[in-house]
């Protein structure tokens, strides 16, 4: 996001010459821009050290030296440069290069992206409330959002979205970004549609009204075994903790008494969010983190003993893809012995941004410092300055290596060992070690398995099983009976028919090789058809691998 050129600089031969040569005057001046800006943060002794959102005023176009050589090199382009620029394409194109040669992780984001790059985290976006997908170069709708405005219109799951605002809107030129952009718009704003339904005739007619739509930081919570309950966690948003309280809370009314917490594929977010939600496992004066930077004295976080937890058993679920936030739970629940991480090594990123706003609505985000565990742990993985694809290769390397089948693959220094409070090693360095290694699953993925999860037929045909039985199926109120009610049917044999109406070939023994993992996942891409994530979850998690040695630990 942000870190290439814009289009329209590209398209002009003029400004290609002018960027290397302002490259290269900008990266002269930005450390010490870094550095101003971090002696800025330094002397606001209130500096929120548990908010990842730094919010000191606008400082583009101010009075440091700094940046006045900046605005300064940029006005003179502007009054004396022999054509006619765009400074502000030409700004945005510069910027991302200067934030590239810091580290990995420092970003500028154009005005125009800065909204959207907020949304996943700030808990709510404007739109019509449902969740589709492409079939057929038509819109499903695949489920639609409680309480929002397609809900309240009557709109339902299967309908298709064939016309906006008088327009056809299907073809082959429909994309999920180009849906996103029509039917996202400010709230209280309209958009009118026609939906083909199954059993109706004519098209019928919708005027929306966009509303606020929640986005939801938890995916799904329920009672995976007696006294287990289960939560899986997508990102560290404005709305994570009160989610998460509200599951903890509805589980252990159902008698949990443990919690396995599924970070995977979780790439971090708010560091307040995740603070409040590892605080409620933890005792009074229990250090949960520590951030400190050149520019940014230590700040130590403190549980406050009034978590309501306590004395729940924890196993925290983790891969190569929980990063940041995912870390730092992990990092406090494994140094206080609070619980135990299974999974695979995390991704290892240690750097704390700040989001600081600039008046023309672009931000940068800088790192100011760095966070450690407990137990003294930096966690961030190394890195060269400017070197960000080495450093974004890095989970290929470790697939290359082996490391996602073997544990003794990771070898890390002994100068980075750690001990938790009751004495077990701990290593930082390079993301949160597992107390239990689960190699990834490859014996029953044969080659023919791989290409059908590559492709689209997986999802297409189950989205056409449900479309086609939605009648019967959507009687089905929860995952137990949905679940026995396809494995009564010939589901199999219909997605043979549509294998061989794709022209997919394959033999008998590829396809029973791969049988069991093919019927885990058509049974739970059916059952979120109709229901939802909770009708898909509880069926795929049946097969992981990973759960299932964290339920052998629950034991």
């Amino acid at each position: 996001m942000g870190l290439e050129m814009t289009e329209n600089l590209l398209s002009t031969m003029k400004n290609k010459v002018l960027i290397p040569i302002l490259v290269a005057v900008f990266a002269a001046v930005a450390l010490i821009v870094g550095i101003a800006i971090g002696e800025n943060m330094a002397d606001r002794a209130a500096y929120p050290v548990t908010d990842n959102t730094y919010n000191n005023p606008p400082i583009y176009g101010g009075t440091q030296n700094s940046f006045g050589k900046i605005n300064a090199i940029l006005t003179l382009l502007d009054q004396a440069y022999v054509d006619t620029i765009d400074v502000q394409n030409l700004t945005d194109a510069i910027l991302p290069e200067i934030m590239h040669n810091l580290d990995p992780h420092s970003a500028y984001v154009p005005a125009a992206e800065v909204e959207e790059s907020h949304e996943d985290l700030d808990g709510s976006f404007s739109g019509i409330g449902v969740q589709f997908n492409i079939q057929n170069d038509t819109i499903m709708v695949v489920d639609v959002i409680a309480g929002g405005p397609s809900e309240r219109l009557g709109i339902r799951p299967g309908d298709r979205i064939i016309d906006v605002d008088g327009k056809a809107f299907t073809g082959d030129s429909i994309t999920n970004n180009k849906v996103l952009k029509t039917l996202r718009g400010k709230k209280g704003t309209f958009v009118n549609v026609k939906i083909k339904r199954a059993g109706v005739a004519e098209p019928i007619p919708f005027t929306i009204k966009r509303d606020d739509i929640p986005v939801n930081s938890i995916d799904i919570y329920y009672m995976i075994a007696p006294q287990v309950g289960y939560l899986k966690i997508s990102r560290f948003g404005a709305n994570t903790y009160t989610e998460f309280m509200t599951g903890l809370t509805d589980l252990s009314k159902q008698g949990a008494k443990e919690f396995i917490i599924d970070l995977r594929y979780n790439g971090g977010g708010y560091l307040s969010a995740v603070i409040q939600m590892v605080n409620e496992f933890l005792d009074e004066g229990d250090l949960i983190v520590y951030t400190e930077g050149l520019h940014s004295p230590r700040q130590n976080v403190y549980a406050d003993g009034y978590g309501r937890f306590k004395g729940y058993k924890v196993c925290v679920l983790i891969n190569e893809f929980s990063a940041s936030a995912s870390e730092i739970f992990s990092g406090a629940i494994q140094d206080l012995d609070k619980g135990v991480i299974i999974g695979r090594r995390s991704f290892g990123k240690g750097l704390v941004q700040q989001q600081i706003p600039l008046t023309d609505g672009s931000e940068i985000r800088l790192t100011t410092s760095r966070y450690y565990t407990p137990s003294g742990r930096c966690i961030q993985k190394p890195y060269k300055q400017g070197e960000i694809d080495k450093y974004e290769a890095d989970i290929v390397e470790r697939y290359d290596r082996g490391e996602f089948f073997a544990s003794d693959s990771i070898t890390l220094a002994d100068s980075l060992e750690f001990h938790t409070r009751l004495g077990r090693t701990v290593y930082g360095g390079g993301g949160i070690m597992p107390d239990y290694f689960v190699a990834q699953d490859t014996t029953v993925y044969n080659k023919f398995y791989k290409d059908l999860s590559l492709s689209s037929h997986l999802y297409g045909f189950s989205f056409q099983y449900a479309d086609q039985h939605r009648a019967n199926l959507s009687k089905i109120k929860d995952w137990q009976s949905m679940q026995k009610h396809i494995q009564k049917s010939d589901y199999i044999s219909e997605f043979k028919k549509y294998l061989a109406s794709k022209k997919v070939e394959y033999s008998d023994a590829d396809f029973e090789a791969a049988r069991a993992p093919i019927e885990n996942i058509l049974q739970a891409y059916i059952a979120r058809n109709i229901l939802g994530d909770s009708g898909f979850y509880p069926i795929y998690n049946q097969t992981d691998e990973t759960i299932k040695k964290a339920l052998e630990y629950c034991k």
